[in-house]
């Protein structure tokens, strides 16, 4: 069994990033950058290989070479991309995975794994044949933690809204069989601000995958300086947060769309209507449900 960890970054230098991420075995780095192209590089304790003439190498092997490096040194796939969008980021990902390994791992640019965090994960795929898909632990700061998984359990509608994308792994043929892709139209760099993990879990979820959460933990989320924007996405609880959170909740709810969007302001409130009163954030996230008819 081989794992494939899927990354999506903006504007980094691939070698580098695979190194500061400490990954394993396979990898697709897709970047969405200022320039298009591919290329593949391998790494072998430490060390960079380029299988090309690429600059940055300490040590450079011909094409012929590559496929025995690759059974040996984790092969690393490199696209770069000008177009935007954290959807097209994983799905372009996805679309090129190596159909003989069997697990792949989605991953962002600031996840930093510990060692041997690729056989953590083929050792609960071997312990549990019955997961198609399982969540994994990442640590975050607190201030962000969505999730934490202390036991192996199910995943169903009821509990999968919780869960980033850096937490997903999946048997690669029931993944690409299933034919659920992320959605172009939320997260980083869509139209719409974010919803796109667990829009996805729900496809999942709808095609009748399995899914589990594992309490083991993979790695950590490197925390960002106090200067950086902490989201791509999040810039406050306004017109548009709202909004944007109305059109999400119309794909995830459907008919309960009216009742889950109050429940939610209900519970949020203290938090997040601050500056908007919870009965005009109820109106933007009715415009929200409203637009989303359109789009469905």
């Amino acid at each position: 069994m081989r794992v494939e960890t899927l990354v999506s970054c903006v504007d980094k230098e691939e070698t580098a990033l695979a190194l500061t991420m400490g990954l394993e075995e396979d990898a697709i780095i897709v970047n969405q950058t200022s320039e298009a192209g591919e290329y593949c590089f391998f790494m072998r304790e430490g060390q960079i290989i380029i299988a090309d003439d690429g600059e940055k190498t300490s040590e450079v092997i011909s094409p012929d070479d590559a496929e025995e490096t690759s059974k040996k040194n984790g092969r690393l796939q490199c696209v770069r991309m000008k177009e935007r969008g954290v959807g097209l980021s994983r799905n372009t990902a996805m679309n090129r995975m190596d159909k003989a390994g069997e697990v792949c791992l989605f991953s962002d640019e600031d996840i930093r794994y510990e060692k041997g965090y690729t056989e953590r994960i083929k050792e609960e795929y071997a312990s549990h044949p019955e997961a198609d898909m399982i969540l994994f632990n990442v640590r975050v700061n607190p201030s962000r933690r969505t999730y934490w998984n202390d036991t192996f359990k199910r995943i169903r509608f009821y509990n999968y809204g919780r869960y980033p994308a850096y937490s997903i792994s999946a048997r690669k043929k029931v993944l690409s069989e299933s034919g659920v892709q992320y959605s172009l139209l939320f997260g980083g760099g869509a139209k719409y601000s974010n919803g796109e993990d667990s829009l996805f879990l729900k496809d999942c979820l709808h095609a009748g995958l399995r899914i589990y959460a594992s309490p083991v933990c993979l790695g950590e989320e490197e925390e960002r300086p106090a200067t950086e924007n902490a989201s791509t996405w999040f810039t406050g609880y306004h017109e548009k947060f709202f909004h944007d959170r109305g059109v999400l909740y119309a794909f995830l709810y459907g008919p309960m769309k009216y009742v889950m969007a109050w429940v939610f302001l209900i519970r949020k409130r203290k938090t997040m209507c601050r500056e908007i009163s919870i009965w005009q954030a109820a109106k933007y996230m009715k415009e929200g449900i409203r637009e989303a008819k359109e789009l469905q």
